[in-house]
């Protein structure tokens, strides 16, 4: 068995269980569940941009303890201030240390910042919660959904207002899933077997995304010149989280990142530096 074999089946576990003690007429009730999503596409493409999907995290399967002392309010907040535009939260909390409360209280301290809920998608339910908890964007990962899970998801999310990030780690996994209900398409440039990370797999896989689509690249993320490569390939948008959290200040750690990345595009550097 797989890790992510071992988080979906636990993710099956807990869904049934949350199920049965918030029953989705209370998630409905929530005030969140009445909030206008807003659009984390808009927000990555916009002019000055620095697509940056800013994540705070932990923990995880591969790297363990990551950062388990940072508070989510500062933190989420520090990265909107370095020029993150989207936020991105863990809810998983047996394998990446994240709670339902994380995304709530980034909700809370960044109440105009779209934000994702950062978690494994594997039930309709979980959609309902994502809107509750105030999430704007949620993930659909196409290694743990068939292509009818990922169409009927996509299709719900968007009918509740949320938008829609499809993460592909290969060729198949792209033609099998993509549909006109995803509205951004994530690359994880991580080997699901081997957890290596290469930004080979974004870079062949950018040409195959239709530009209808917003284009994310995902995973292995740590510097400006990698990231302007994957920017002059196509992306859009990169998702980046364990490089800001593994530091003491995962705020600054962002901050030098853009300072670095936007100066090598002269039209986005003064949106940054003034």
């Amino acid at each position: 068995m797989t890790i992510l074999d071992k988080i979906i089946a636990q993710k099956r576990i807990e869904v049934e269980q949350r199920k049965a003690t918030t029953p989705a007429s209370v998630l409905e009730q929530m005030p969140d569940f009445k909030r206008q999503p807003l659009s984390a596409r808009e927000a990555i493409q916009g002019l000055h941009s620095t697509g940056i999907i800013a994540e705070f995290k932990r923990k995880s399967p591969s790297k363990g303890i990551i950062n388990d002392q940072a508070d989510v309010a500062i933190t989420t907040q520090g990265y909107i201030q370095a020029g993150a535009a989207v936020l991105s939260v863990l809810t998983d909390e047996p394998f990446f240390g994240g709670t339902p409360a994380d995304l709530q209280a980034a909700r809370l301290a960044n109440p105009l910042t779209p934000i994702l809920r950062k978690d494994f998608i594997i039930d309709p339910y979980q959609l309902l919660e994502a809107k509750a908890w105030g999430a704007d964007l949620i993930l659909l990962i196409a290694a743990c959904l068939t292509p009818a899970d990922v169409l009927e998801f996509s299709q719900q999310a968007q009918d509740l207002g949320l938008q829609v990030l499809l993460e592909v780690h290969d060729e198949d996994e792209l033609d099998q899933t993509l549909c006109v209900s995803v509205d951004l398409v994530g690359v994880n440039n991580r080997n699901l077997k081997t957890f290596t990370t290469s930004i080979d797999t974004s870079l062949r896989l950018v040409e195959r995304i239709p530009d209808t689509f917003g284009k994310i690249t995902e995973s292995g993320l740590h510097d400006a010149e990698t990231m302007y490569t994957l920017f002059r390939a196509g992306f859009d948008g990169f998702l980046i989280g364990e490089a800001f959290m593994k530091t003491a200040d995962p705020a600054a750690a962002l901050r030098s990142l853009v300072t670095d990345f936007t100066s090598r595009m002269p039209t986005f550097a003064n949106s940054f530096t003034s």
